[in-house]
């Protein structure tokens, strides 16, 4: 059907079932837009599934006030959004309108769906990327281009985290889509925990909780588009991605509406080819790179449930945050030995990988004897290793603690572990 016949073509609603729209009398396909006429205002959907006889969508918008007959019409192509420079500083909704009260945004419009680059043409990851955060650029060194899991519980400083690497990072731009986050805790992330600095080189994409599945899942496609334009320009883009549990939630949502069965503890199929579809797309690209970080909720610390299972397998690797060590007061809380970046001895010096073992295995060590040592049944001497690490303990966990508006260089950062390293070697050498 050409596209002039389709844009005149009209159809009507059937049947509505929850947020679903049942549609008749046109010829569709998943994916395609529509415009949906409700008592004078136009309601904007996309197919989600098609049979012999209907087509279904999912509304950007609640389905209030549809009533069966109402008139449908297919969009002449699929919904655009603006990419590019003029979106720094600004906060979208995931159409891409301005939520922020600062007038309409000049900049060319583009599908979010885009291809995922051809796997030969994609740069090496090469470089290490600073994020401002001491224990992630030395421990878990992250490369530019790499994608990273951020996997914590609730309110253990997930939010808090993304903005301090935001603030910290080397990157000369930040895209943020916040996916299904409360309403009240946006304002507060933007203005406090992000901050003018912060959002004066970002991109924020906002989707809030009470917003349709269409929109939560729209949110995190459009901030990684907006991230594609920066990189394709040669630029090195920063994306985080909060969260990617609460994308597969709304993916859920889509999947069940469109008939599929639940699978994996209620996880349509479609949820699982999504994740690669989307993450797969950052990374580094031909021209420049999109460094990424994608946090997953794990429930009563449940690191093996699906989605956060399925996203390790995907990711270069993974960030674990630790509620005791939250209820300690150390921030952020990142637990150094169950945290990992593949490409560390990628993008890091010999020196340096020597001096972040060094650190690893004291902490590690410790670790081994921590009970014994609370009960007052550990002997000195039996494990020089421990012995070393239990001498440096406040200076070692006053190294893996930050502020949250502290920002400190990778140089910095190298040069403290580097003393760190070389004092636990001396005492580890000392005679008992």
């Amino acid at each position: 059907m050409s596209a002039l016949l389709r844009a005149v073509s009209r159809g009507s609603v059937s049947r509505v079932v929850g947020t679903e729209v049942e549609l008749r009398g046109l010829r569709l396909a998943v994916g395609d837009a529509v415009d949906l006429d409700a008592r004078g205002e136009t309601r904007v959907g996309e197919v989600v599934s098609v049979d012999d006889h209907a087509a279904r969508a999912l509304l950007l918008g609640d389905t209030n006030g549809i009533a069966r007959g109402d008139v449908v019409r297919p969009r002449p192509g699929p919904l655009a959004s603006p990419v590019g420079p003029a979106l720094l500083g600004r906060i979208v909704d995931a159409l891409g309108r301005p939520i922020d009260g600062f007038g309409p945004i000049d900049a060319p419009l583009r599908s979010v769906e885009a291809d995922t680059p051809n796997a030969l043409a994609r740069m090496r990851v090469a470089e290490p990327l600073d994020t401002g955060v001491k224990l992630i650029d030395t421990l878990c060194t992250v490369g530019r281009g790499q994608r990273m899991g951020l996997f914590a519980g609730s309110g253990v400083g997930k939010s808090t985290l993304l903005a301090m690497m935001v603030r910290g990072t080397t990157a000369p731009v930040s895209v943020v889509a916040l996916v299904g986050e409360r309403g009240r805790e946006v304002r507060e992330f933007v203005e406090d925990v992000l901050g003018p600095e912060g959002l004066a080189r970002s991109v924020v994409v906002v989707a809030t909780s009470d917003e349709p599945a269409l929109m939560r899942l729209r949110a995190a496609f459009l901030a990684t588009r907006i991230a594609e334009e920066f990189a394709d320009a040669g630029t090195d883009v920063l994306l985080t991605v909060d969260s990617l549990t609460r994308l597969a939630t709304a993916q859920r949502e889509i999947g069940l509406a469109a008939g599929e069965p639940p699978t994996t503890k209620g996880y349509p199929p479609s949820v699982f080819a999504l994740l690669p579809r989307l993450l797969e797309r950052s990374g580094p690209r031909e021209h420049g790179t999109i460094t990424a970080f994608y946090t997953v909720l794990v429930e009563g610390g449940d690191h093996d449930e699906p989605i956060a299972d399925a996203a390790r397998s995907i990711l270069d690797g993974h960030l674990v945050l630790d509620r005791s060590l939250t209820t300690a007061g150390r921030f952020p809380a990142i637990d150094p030995l169950a945290s990992l970046s593949r490409l560390a001895t990628t993008v890091t010096t010999a020196e340096q990988q020597a001096d972040a073992l060094m650190l690893r295995r004291s902490l590690a060590a410790a670790d081994r004897v921590r009970d014994l040592v609370e009960v007052g049944a550990y002997v000195p001497g039996s494990d020089r290793v421990a012995d070393a690490a239990l001498s440096m303990m406040d200076d070692i966990v006053d190294f893996l603690t930050q502020a949250s508006h502290d920002v400190v260089t990778s140089e910095d950062a190298w040069m403290r572990i580097a003393e760190l390293a070389a004092r636990l070697r001396a005492s580890e050498e000392t005679p008992a």
